[in-house]
C-alpha cells in the first residue's frame, strides 16, 4: 500500500528570506490528515536567502536531522557547538531536555536544505550533537545508511527505531530495499524524477509505504532521495 504526497499538495509559505514547503503540519500550516507518519514528524524543504536564517530558538524532546542539498548551514547551539554543514554532510541534534540553536546561511548564494524531525523513543534525553560526511560515491547507485538507532556502518545515531538512507541515481539506475513484516517506509524525492514500484514521482514528492515487502526505486532523470525505514 502506497500513498503519494505530491510536492504541490504540501503546505507552503513565502517569507521573503525563506521559501518553505511542509510535508506535514507545521507552524501556521495545519492539515489533520498529515500530522506525521509513524515517528516522522516534520520534513520541511527550505530555501534561505543569502546571509539570512533562523535566529536563536529552543527545541526539546525531538531528534532533528539537517540534510543540505546546496549551500551551507552555519549552526550554533547552547551546547557550545559551532559547525558548518555542507552538501554530503548530515547533522543530528537531540533536543532532549532542551537546547537553543540557530541556523544561518553564511554565503552569498541561496541555501537549500531539508529539516527533518523525529519523535524520540523516550522523553527527557540529554541534549546531544553529531555531524558526519558521506562521500558522493557512498550514495551513488546505492542506499547509504546515514542515520540509525545503532550507528551502523558509521551512520549518525538517532534515539528512535528509524533507519534513514540516502541515494543518488543516474538515469536508469535503480536501488532495492526489503521491508520486514510490520515495518513502514517513507520515501522523499529531493531532486529529479523516478518511479517507486512503478509509480511515477518527481522532486518534492513523498510516499508513505505500508504492507509492502520490497521497494524498487528507479531514476528516469538524475535523482536524489531519502528513504526512511520506520517501525
Amino acid at each position: 500500500m502506497m500513498y503519494v504526497r505530491t510536492s504541490e499538495a504540501r503546505g507552503h509559505a513565502e517569507h521573503g528570506w525563506l521559501d518553505t514547503h511542509h510535508t506535514f503540519s507545521f507552524a501556521d500550516y495545519y492539515d489533520p490528515d498529515f500530522m506525521g507518519f509513524r515517528a516522522l514528524r516534520v520534513i520541511n524543504e527550505d530555501t534561505v536567502a543569502p546571509r539570512r536564517g533562523f535566529g536563536q530558538h529552543p527545541h526539546r524532546d525531538m531528534e532533528i536531522l539537517t540534510y543540505v542539498v546546496s549551500g551551507a548551514v552555519e549552526h550554533e547551539d547552547s551546547l557550545g557547538t559551532r559547525a558548518l554543514i555542507r552538501p554530503g554532510e548530515v547533522q543530528r541534534m537531540s533536543a532532549g531536555t532542551g537546547v537553543v540553536h540557530s541556523e544561518m546561511n553564511p554565503l552569498d548564494a541561496p541555501l537549500h536544505f531539508l529539516q527533518i524531525w523525529l519523535l524520540p523513543d523516550r522523553q527527557g534525553l540529554p541534549p546531544g550533537y553529531e555531524q558526519k560526511r558521506f562521500a558522493p560515491q557512498e550514495r551513488q547507485g546505492r542506499l547509504r545508511v546515514v542515520a540509525s538507532p545503532d550507528g551502523r556502518d558509521g551512520s549518525l545515531t538517532v534515539h528512535q527505531d528509524v533507519v534513514l538512507s540516502a541515494t543518488e541515481l543516474g538515469v536508469g539506475q535503480r536501488v532495492e530495499s526489503a521491508l520486514k513484516p510490520g515495518r513502514h517506509a517513507w520515501l522523499q524525492v529531493i531532486r529529479g524524477e523516478a518511479t517507486l514500484n512503478g509509480v511515477a514521482l518527481k522532486a518534492g514528492d513523498g510516499v508513505a509505504v505500508s504492507e509492502e515487502t520490497a521497494l524498487m526505486l528507479e531514476a528516469t532523470t538524475p535523482t536524489e532521495a531519502l528513504l526512511f525505514d520506520l517501525a
